[in-house]
């Protein structure tokens, strides 16, 4: 990428890209405005007149009246109230001829696109708390700022999509009444093109990844794609209105921006329900695969319904009682968006009486076991649709069966049994049925079809995992763990086959046989025991320090669910908080189960407590619930003591499979022998899902890569020996981190440390996921390896969101690390942080400085200077035009002779130690002239000409420099350097000052050039320059506390006070 290609170019090619869609680019310091309003105010209020014809002036007031002013309230709070009013419009009150009247002020004309008005602005400044901040481009539809973005330079490799993530962040904070307005947020740095919401997290901000809903080539979408993919005018209108939503309980509220999957999908669905509803009621199968948000899909399906087919009733429908009250939950989140309030019918008589004469309108929610065999139709309208979630457990059968039962008395009878498709299509023979499904539908499964028809969309395991919206599962197979017996496994074996086979009277009764015998096999005592000492073994070994530590067990059957959490008490005595049983209870159950068991509150604290990330609550037992439907994106570990086949078994197993921050993938522990249930399962999926996910076994996928990774970071530490790694004292382990990473860092081979932070992060993955097959020597290879990478990128990058570690933070991180990864239990100190009083590492030490000059691994010692010294630049680029620029050519001169072997690490260790002298030299000149610290900026601005000091005595260039300062602060108005007629007007100023005090006519240009350079510094200073997003050290509250002080510089109350926090920078070292 050509270092040309700023993030100022890519700024100007967005707004190209949106000129092109028709969008006006306004910039915004040429535009007059309240700098301290978030709205485009006048273009707001003509719009809304605009769009509101016929509506009175009193009824305009009354919306931008309650569009300014909201009710107390938290960010979150306000913002679901503008977006009410954006997708609804605002209810006002006015009075006509003395009459009270009532109407709804719309704030975006969503018919007709072309009355509303789409503006791309850039450099828009905005005041807020003291804070001047200046996001990098925002949309405003009809003066609204509905889109934010951030952008970062694509060709700067240590800045990208994650720090634009951080600076929206930061927004939120510095200028939160800006989010009140916002729509969606947007993080671009070419490369990575991501949308989401105010609310979400780094991992749920998502691409989009087609500008027609097709998925042939999204694997890497260009940022056109993007862009025009989601910014077409119609479509952002589209989004605005019907694919946003609110969701979550009361306390923990979340903004949900549909992905674009989602939004074609739906879309596709909508078309397909407008013809099925006039003819044959086959509205289709939406095919998205598990944990990509299907919940949320079909509430987006039923909010554009009511418009589509004018105020149809919708009936959602599942086949189990779990199922439909956590369908029912997330639907009445959503109550708002869907403008009406869901009801769940509670017996058959309530379903009847909530859909017998209906003539409109209604959400209702029932298990398909409600309906049954009448004599009448309950409705026989056709703007019905019935939405069946996991639509193909084959109990949509349309056939009539004869039954042969014995009665009472021994006599055989003979019974009809109907099909509950055939009882549903009886109750609403008009209805329209869309089946929606995580799983894909049996090819042997012609019910599913004749109910529903062909598929509307199908978004498999291998793009969902693509996109980000899921994980890949994997599985481990330690059946041998249990050593049983060939009989034994025989009779697992043959469980399965029973399993896809319970159709008839005959097979199921074999199967209650068959399924008599697991009971007894699974529950056998001694199979417990081995079952739950391995599984403790292998969860404290391996999984308990992996993300959150949250695990599941599902076991057999709700006998052996109890026997496993005896047993695992028994074992850790102290896991009573930490483990829990969620099952059905049962009237029949022994007295001491049911305290376990609890009521259904105790089972939804255990739910909250398990989705709590931060409770202690780390393992649950199950047998069928929360096998669908219930997501806890944290868990990452299941452990499988029941046989189970098809759909039942992919439901199950997703519940690994959600994202949550760095998680690498879900791992499936198997106890039972799944392995050939998987792969039959798997036969049904898409060819490119079965050729990537047919055998997810770490023994085949990961364990092998973990080999390949690790030697590939072994063979780039060749010439290195840490062999004494293992087993060696804390002081032999910091000896060999230290000298490791000080191996990484030689300058004569630059290509060796992004290769090794490549290879280690991948052996870090992979490891994650097969960590209990890897052997101990193995183990501690690889905590050696990710100790180096963390240090590594400690040293050179700093910590996470541009925050610097402290020395003690880092020993810390490692020990951590190597406690978790090797059980490592010695105290481990990298850097002795002793000398230099830890947490307080002044800059200005002269034994800090010393120290470092002395460390034997020399190529840490040049990273560390050469970052302490560009962090002090990076100050001073704020602060001092001309001290700044003089530092950044003498550092990178060093440092590209050092990477080019022309002088040594001792060599440059020595200049950098100098150049930090000098900068140490300079508070004492300012402190000697008696200048303030911005005074002194434009000092060294005035005498960057080394003949201007001999051409004036010293006070009259102080007298110059603090007239100078005064005027200058006197004059700057906000934005007056982005707007072409202030500048003139500043530098007219500057001219007629030298000429006042007679300054060299042929240097005015230099000087003035120089001097409007450091005051657009001195402007800016309240707000993060560009050029700082990766190190943020000092805040901008105190730089702007510094930036109006006068106090003598380098004294302690004001400059002082900044240097302060460069501390931070040394903390590490």
């Amino acid at each position: 990428m050509p270092s040309l290609f700023t993030e100022d170019t890519y700024e100007q090619a967005i707004i190209e890209l949106f000129e092109n869609m028709g969008y006006d680019h306004l910039y915004a310091p040429d535009f007059d405005r309240d700098y301290t309003s978030p709205l485009l105010d006048s273009i707001l209020r003509d719009s809304l007149v605009h769009i509101n014809r016929g509506l009175p002036v009193e009824a305009i007031d009354e919306a931008l009246a309650k569009l300014r002013n909201f009710d107390t309230g938290s960010l979150l709070q306000k913002n679901i109230i503008f977006m009410d009013y954006l997708q609804n419009g605002i209810t006002v009150k006015f009075f006509v001829n003395g009459e009270e009247q009532s109407s709804i002020v719309r704030l975006i004309d969503y018919a007709n696109i072309k009355n509303n008005s789409f503006y791309v602005v850039n450099q828009f400044t905005f005041l807020e708390n003291g804070n001047n901040r200046r996001p990098d481009i925002i949309l405003f539809i009809n003066g609204l700022p509905l889109v934010l973005m951030e952008l970062k330079s694509p060709a700067k490799d240590e800045v990208g999509a994650e720090n634009a993530y951080h600076q929206i962040r930061n927004y939120m904070q510095d200028i939160p009444s800006i989010f009140y307005y916002n729509a969606i947020c947007v993080i671009s740095d070419l490369s990575t093109n991501k949308a989401g919401t105010m609310t979400s997290g780094l991992d749920r901000f998502m691409e989009w990844k087609t500008k027609n809903g097709n998925y042939e080539d999204t694997a890497y979408a260009s940022f056109e794609t993007f862009f025009e993919g989601m910014f077409q005018k119609e479509r952002l209108l589209d989004i605005l209105k019907n694919f946003i939503l609110f969701s979550g309980v009361s306390n923990s509220r979340f903004k949900v921006l549909a992905g674009y999957h989602q939004y074609f999908a739906v879309r596709k669905a909508i078309e397909r329900a407008k013809v099925a509803t006039k003819t044959d009621g086959k509205g289709g199968v939406f095919w998205h695969t598990q944990g990509s948000g299907k919940s949320l899909s079909m509430v987006f399906y039923a909010h554009l319904l009511q418009d589509a087919l004018d105020s149809p009733t919708i009936v959602v429908m599942t086949d189990r009682i779990d199922l439909d009250d956590q369908l029912y939950a997330q639907f009445s989140q959503c109550a708002d968006f869907l403008r009406q309030t869901p009801v769940q019918a509670e017996s058959k008589e309530h379903l009847k009486s909530l859909l017998d004469g209906r003539s409109a309108n209604g959400i209702i929610f029932t298990t398909m076991f409600k309906f049954e065999r009448g004599e009448k139709a309950l409705s026989k309208r056709r703007n019905i649709v019935v939405m069946a979630d996991e639509a193909h457990r084959g109990q949509y059968g349309f056939d009539e069966k004869i039954v042969m039962s014995e009665n009472e008395n021994g006599e055989k009878e003979a019974h009809t049994v109907i099909g509950h498709a055939r009882i549903i299509h009886d109750a609403l023979p008009n209805a329209t049925f869309i089946g929606f499904t995580g799983t894909p539908i049996s090819a042997k499964d012609r019910n599913t079809r004749e109910v529903f028809g062909d598929y509307i969309d199908v978004y498999d395991m291998t793009q969902a995992v693509e996109d980000g919206a899921t994980r890949p599962v994997y599985y481990e197979s330690r059946v041998v763990h249990l050593k049983l017996d060939e009989n034994t496994l025989a009779l697992i074996d043959s469980t399965y086959d029973v399993l896809e086979q319970q159709s008839d009277a005959q097979t199921i009764e074999k199967s209650k046989k068959m399924l008599g015998q697991m009971e007894s096999v699974l529950g056998a005592d001694s199979t417990i025991e081995s079952l739950c000492d391995d599984i403790v073994e292998h969860y404290e070994k391996y999984r308990a320090n992996l993300l959150t530590g949250k695990a599941m067990i599902v076991a057999y059957s709700r006998p052996i669910a109890m026997k496993i959490y005896r047993r695992i008490l028994k074992i850790r005595p102290t896991w009573t908080d930490k483990v829990g049983v969620v099952m059905t209870g049962g009237n029949n159950d022994p007295e001491d189960w049911k305290e376990i068991i609890g009521t259904k509150s105790h089972k939804e604290e255990l739910a909250r407590k398990f989705k709590d990330n931060n409770d202690p609550m780390k393992i649950a037992i199950v047998v069928d619930m929360w096998l669908t439907g219930f997501d806890v994106p944290s868990l990452a570990t299941m452990y499988v003591y029941k046989p189970m086949h098809g759909y039942n078994l992919m439901q199950a197993i997703a519940r690994v499979n959600r994202v949550f921050k760095d998680k690498e993938g879900g791992l499936i522990v198997d106890y039972v022998g799944i392995a050939s249930a998987l792969k039959a399962a798997m036969k049904e999926y898409t060819k490119r899902d079965q050729a990537k996910y047919g055998d997810m076994n770490i023994a085949k996928m990961a364990y092998p890569k973990f080999q390949e990774k690790l030697q590939v970071c072994k063979d780039l530490l060749h010439g290195f020996d840490f062999s004494g790694f293992a087993g060696g004292s804390p002081l032999t382990m910091a000896k060999l981190i230290s000298g490791g990473v000080n191996f990484i860092l030689d300058a004569s081979v630059p290509e060796r440390k992004d290769l090794f932070l490549k290879e280690a992060m991948l052996l870090k993955q992979s490891h994650s996921l097969c960590s209990s097959m890897t052997t101990e020597q193995e183990r501690h290879e690889a905590a050696y390896m990710e100790a180096l990478r963390s240090t590594v990128i400690k040293i050179t990058y700093g910590g996470t969101a541009g925050k610097s570690l402290s020395l003690t933070e880092i020993n810390g991180q490692i020990n951590e690390l190597l406690k978790a990864a090797v059980q490592s239990e010695g105290v481990i100190s990298l850097f002795d942080s002793s000398k230099s009083g830890g947490e307080n590492f002044s800059l200005f030490d002269p034994t800090v400085l010393d120290e470092i000059s002395r460390m034997k691994e020399k190529n840490i010692a040049v990273e560390i200077l050469k970052k302490l010294m560009a962090e002090q630049v990076s100050l001073y680029k704020r602060t001092n035009v001309v001290q700044s620029q003089k530092f950044s050519e003498k550092i990178a001169q060093l440092m590209n002779s050092y990477y080019n072997g022309l002088i040594t690490n001792e060599e440059v260790i020595k200049e950098l130690l100098k150049a930090a002298e000098e900068i140490a030299n300079l508070y004492k000149n300012g402190q000697e002239l008696g200048l303030s610290q911005e005074e002194l900026a434009f000092y060294d601005a005035l005498t960057k000409p080394e003949h201007i000091k001999d051409f004036y005595k010293n006070d009259e260039l102080i007298a110059l420099t603090r007239e100078l300062t005064e005027m200058l602060r006197k004059n700057r108005t906000i934005d007056w350097q982005k707007k072409e007629t202030a500048r003139a007007q500043m530098r007219k100023m500057v001219k007629r000052l030298l000429k006042k005090y007679k300054y060299p006519p042929e240097d005015y240009d230099f000087a003035i050039s120089t001097v409007i350079s450091q005051c657009e510094l001195w402007t800016d200073h309240v707000e993060p320059r560009k050029e700082e997003k990766l190190y943020k050290y000092v805040s901008e509250i105190e730089l702007s506390k510094a930036a109006e002080d006068t106090v003598s510089y380098g004294e302690k109350s004001n400059g002082g006070k900044i240097w302060m926090h460069v501390k931070a920078i040394f903390m590490r070292y």
